[in-house]
Protein backbone atom coordinates (compact mmCIF):
# COMPACT_ATOMS: atom_id res chain seq x y z
CA UNK A 1 0.00 0.00 0.00
CA UNK A 2 2.75 2.45 0.89
CA UNK A 3 4.73 1.66 -2.29
CA UNK A 4 1.61 2.22 -4.38
CA UNK A 5 1.13 5.55 -2.65
CA UNK A 6 4.63 6.72 -3.51
CA UNK A 7 4.16 5.48 -7.07
CA UNK A 8 1.00 7.56 -7.27
CA UNK A 9 2.88 10.64 -6.07
CA UNK A 10 5.69 10.06 -8.58
CA UNK A 11 3.33 9.59 -11.52
CA UNK A 12 1.33 12.60 -10.38
CA UNK A 13 4.38 14.86 -10.29
CA UNK A 14 5.60 13.67 -13.70
CA UNK A 15 2.17 14.22 -15.20
CA UNK A 16 1.90 17.74 -13.81
CA UNK A 17 5.39 18.64 -15.06
CA UNK A 18 4.63 17.26 -18.53
CA UNK A 19 1.30 19.04 -18.70
CA UNK A 20 2.92 22.30 -17.64
CA UNK A 21 5.59 22.01 -20.30
CA UNK A 22 3.07 21.27 -23.06
CA UNK A 23 0.66 24.05 -22.13
CA UNK A 24 3.09 26.83 -21.32
CA UNK A 25 3.89 27.78 -24.92
CA UNK A 26 0.34 27.22 -26.16
CA UNK A 27 -1.16 29.44 -23.50
CA UNK A 28 1.67 31.91 -23.04
CA UNK A 29 0.58 34.68 -20.70
CA UNK A 30 -2.42 32.80 -19.29
CA UNK A 31 -0.54 31.80 -16.17
CA UNK A 32 -3.50 31.77 -13.81
CA UNK A 33 -5.51 29.55 -16.13
CA UNK A 34 -2.62 27.11 -16.43
CA UNK A 35 -2.08 27.08 -12.66
CA UNK A 36 -5.73 26.30 -11.90
CA UNK A 37 -5.74 23.50 -14.48
CA UNK A 38 -2.59 22.00 -12.98
CA UNK A 39 -3.79 22.21 -9.40
CA UNK A 40 -7.17 20.66 -10.21
CA UNK A 41 -5.41 17.93 -12.23
CA UNK A 42 -3.13 17.20 -9.29
CA UNK A 43 -6.11 16.55 -7.01
CA UNK A 44 -8.07 14.33 -9.40
CA UNK A 45 -6.23 11.04 -8.55
CA UNK A 46 -7.08 11.44 -4.85
CA UNK A 47 -10.79 11.78 -5.59
CA UNK A 48 -10.68 8.87 -8.04
CA UNK A 49 -9.22 6.69 -5.28
CA UNK A 50 -11.96 7.83 -2.90
CA UNK A 51 -14.64 7.02 -5.46
CA UNK A 52 -13.25 3.52 -6.04
CA UNK A 53 -12.91 2.62 -2.38
CA UNK A 54 -15.52 0.27 -0.82
CA UNK A 55 -18.27 2.41 0.72
CA UNK A 56 -17.99 2.95 4.48
CA UNK A 57 -20.64 5.28 5.88
CA UNK A 58 -18.81 5.79 9.18
CA UNK A 59 -15.62 6.75 7.38
CA UNK A 60 -17.40 9.25 5.13
CA UNK A 61 -19.24 10.77 8.10
CA UNK A 62 -15.95 11.13 9.98
CA UNK A 63 -14.14 12.81 7.10
CA UNK A 64 -17.10 15.12 6.49
CA UNK A 65 -17.36 15.99 10.19
CA UNK A 66 -13.66 16.83 10.56
CA UNK A 67 -13.71 18.83 7.32
CA UNK A 68 -16.75 20.76 8.52
CA UNK A 69 -15.08 21.44 11.87
CA UNK A 70 -11.88 22.63 10.15
CA UNK A 71 -13.92 24.87 7.84
CA UNK A 72 -16.05 26.30 10.64
CA UNK A 73 -12.97 27.09 12.72
CA UNK A 74 -11.98 29.78 10.19
CA UNK A 75 -15.10 31.83 10.84
CA UNK A 76 -14.59 32.95 14.50
CA UNK A 77 -11.02 34.00 13.66
CA UNK A 78 -11.90 35.83 10.44
CA UNK A 79 -10.89 39.21 11.89
CA UNK A 80 -7.41 37.96 12.82
CA UNK A 81 -5.30 37.48 9.67
CA UNK A 82 -3.70 34.04 9.30
CA UNK A 83 -4.42 32.96 12.89
CA UNK A 84 -6.89 30.09 12.61
CA UNK A 85 -7.04 26.55 14.03
CA UNK A 86 -7.91 25.10 10.62
CA UNK A 87 -4.38 23.79 9.94
CA UNK A 88 -4.20 22.38 13.48
CA UNK A 89 -7.39 20.36 12.99
CA UNK A 90 -6.19 19.07 9.63
CA UNK A 91 -2.81 17.98 11.05
CA UNK A 92 -4.12 16.15 14.13
CA UNK A 93 -6.89 14.47 12.10
CA UNK A 94 -4.34 13.24 9.58
CA UNK A 95 -2.10 11.88 12.32
CA UNK A 96 -4.92 9.66 13.56
CA UNK A 97 -6.84 8.74 10.42
CA UNK A 98 -4.09 8.65 7.80
CA UNK A 99 -2.84 10.49 4.77
CA UNK A 100 -5.75 9.99 2.40
CA UNK A 101 -8.31 11.08 4.96
CA UNK A 102 -6.04 14.03 5.76
CA UNK A 103 -6.00 15.15 2.15
CA UNK A 104 -9.78 15.01 1.84
CA UNK A 105 -10.28 16.82 5.15
CA UNK A 106 -7.91 19.63 4.13
CA UNK A 107 -9.21 20.04 0.59
CA UNK A 108 -12.86 19.89 1.62
CA UNK A 109 -12.31 22.36 4.47
CA UNK A 110 -10.96 24.91 2.00
CA UNK A 111 -13.85 24.44 -0.42
CA UNK A 112 -16.56 24.59 2.24
CA UNK A 113 -15.12 27.52 4.19
CA UNK A 114 -14.85 29.59 1.02
CA UNK A 115 -18.62 29.41 0.71
CA UNK A 116 -18.48 31.97 3.54
CA UNK A 117 -15.27 33.80 2.59
CA UNK A 118 -15.75 33.77 -1.18
CA UNK A 119 -14.81 31.39 -3.97
CA UNK A 120 -12.29 32.35 -6.62
CA UNK A 121 -9.19 31.17 -8.51
CA UNK A 122 -7.45 30.90 -5.13
CA UNK A 123 -9.82 28.12 -3.97
CA UNK A 124 -8.10 25.23 -5.83
CA UNK A 125 -4.77 26.45 -4.44
CA UNK A 126 -6.12 26.45 -0.90
CA UNK A 127 -7.60 23.01 -1.45
CA UNK A 128 -4.25 21.75 -2.70
CA UNK A 129 -2.27 23.46 0.07
CA UNK A 130 -4.39 22.24 2.97
CA UNK A 131 -4.86 18.88 1.28
CA UNK A 132 -1.12 18.31 0.97
CA UNK A 133 -0.65 19.50 4.54
CA UNK A 134 -2.96 16.73 5.69
CA UNK A 135 -1.46 14.21 3.28
CA UNK A 136 2.13 14.79 4.46
CA UNK A 137 1.07 14.78 8.12
CA UNK A 138 -0.54 11.39 7.54
CA UNK A 139 2.53 10.03 5.77
CA UNK A 140 4.78 11.15 8.62
CA UNK A 141 2.51 10.23 11.51
CA UNK A 142 4.49 7.12 12.53
CA UNK A 143 7.86 8.85 12.41
CA UNK A 144 9.87 9.75 15.51
CA UNK A 145 9.50 13.46 14.74
CA UNK A 146 5.71 13.40 14.85
CA UNK A 147 5.65 11.33 18.04
CA UNK A 148 7.11 14.30 19.92
CA UNK A 149 5.25 17.46 20.86
CA UNK A 150 8.06 19.70 19.63
CA UNK A 151 8.28 17.64 16.42
CA UNK A 152 4.63 18.29 15.64
CA UNK A 153 5.21 21.96 16.42
CA UNK A 154 8.10 22.07 13.92
CA UNK A 155 5.92 20.39 11.30
CA UNK A 156 3.17 22.97 11.85
CA UNK A 157 5.65 25.84 11.74
CA UNK A 158 7.14 24.68 8.43
CA UNK A 159 3.74 24.15 6.86
CA UNK A 160 2.64 27.60 7.97
CA UNK A 161 5.22 29.00 5.57
CA UNK A 162 4.74 26.36 2.87
CA UNK A 163 1.02 27.07 2.74
CA UNK A 164 1.71 30.78 2.47
CA UNK A 165 4.19 30.26 -0.36
CA UNK A 166 1.67 28.11 -2.23
CA UNK A 167 -0.89 30.89 -1.92
CA UNK A 168 1.69 33.47 -3.01
CA UNK A 169 1.78 31.72 -6.38
CA UNK A 170 -1.89 32.56 -6.85
CA UNK A 171 -1.15 36.26 -6.52
CA UNK A 172 2.05 36.04 -8.55
CA UNK A 173 0.45 34.19 -11.47
CA UNK A 174 -2.83 36.08 -11.44
CA UNK A 175 -1.96 39.68 -10.68
CA UNK A 176 1.69 40.28 -11.55
CA UNK A 177 2.55 41.30 -15.09
CA UNK A 178 5.99 39.73 -15.05
CA UNK A 179 7.22 36.61 -13.29
CA UNK A 180 10.81 36.63 -12.09
CA UNK A 181 12.88 35.86 -9.02
CA UNK A 182 12.68 39.52 -7.97
CA UNK A 183 8.87 39.53 -8.05
CA UNK A 184 8.79 36.22 -6.16
CA UNK A 185 11.08 37.63 -3.47
CA UNK A 186 8.97 40.79 -3.24
CA UNK A 187 5.72 38.83 -2.87
CA UNK A 188 7.29 36.48 -0.32
CA UNK A 189 8.65 39.39 1.70
CA UNK A 190 5.28 41.13 1.72
CA UNK A 191 3.55 38.00 3.02
CA UNK A 192 6.17 37.22 5.67
CA UNK A 193 4.15 38.61 8.58
CA UNK A 194 1.04 36.62 7.63
CA UNK A 195 3.03 33.43 7.01
CA UNK A 196 4.81 33.85 10.34
CA UNK A 197 1.48 34.41 12.12
CA UNK A 198 0.11 31.23 10.55
CA UNK A 199 3.24 29.26 11.49
CA UNK A 200 3.26 30.49 15.10
CA UNK A 201 -0.46 29.85 15.52
CA UNK A 202 0.10 26.28 14.35
CA UNK A 203 2.84 25.91 16.94
CA UNK A 204 0.59 27.33 19.65
CA UNK A 205 -2.40 25.10 18.90
CA UNK A 206 -0.31 21.95 18.41
CA UNK A 207 1.67 22.55 21.60
CA UNK A 208 -1.31 23.31 23.81
CA UNK A 209 -3.98 21.01 22.38
CA UNK A 210 -2.29 18.56 19.98
CA UNK A 211 -1.79 15.62 22.35
CA UNK A 212 -5.28 15.95 23.83
CA UNK A 213 -6.98 16.06 20.42
CA UNK A 214 -4.99 13.07 19.17
CA UNK A 215 -6.04 11.00 22.20
CA UNK A 216 -9.68 11.96 21.75
CA UNK A 217 -9.67 11.09 18.04
CA UNK A 218 -7.86 7.81 18.71
CA UNK A 219 -10.54 6.81 21.23
CA UNK A 220 -13.19 7.68 18.66
CA UNK A 221 -11.36 5.57 16.08
CA UNK A 222 -11.18 2.54 18.39
CA UNK A 223 -14.76 2.89 19.62
CA UNK A 224 -16.26 2.88 16.13
CA UNK A 225 -13.73 0.51 14.56
CA UNK A 226 -12.63 2.95 11.90
CA UNK A 227 -9.79 1.30 10.03
CA UNK A 228 -9.18 4.17 7.64
CA UNK A 229 -6.60 3.65 4.92
CA UNK A 230 -3.16 4.98 5.68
Amino acid sequence: MRSRKYQLIGVLLLYVIGLAASLWDALSGHYLLISVVLIVTAMVPFYIRLERKPPDTRELVLVASMAALAAASRIPFASIPSIKPTSFIIIVSSMVFGSEAGFFIGATAALVSNMFFGQGPWTPWQMFGWGMMGFTAGLMRHTYLMSLKWGRAVFGFVWGFLFGWIMNLTYLLGYMSGISWSTWIAVTASSFYFDLAHALSNVLFLTLFGSMWIRILQRYQVKYGLGLRK
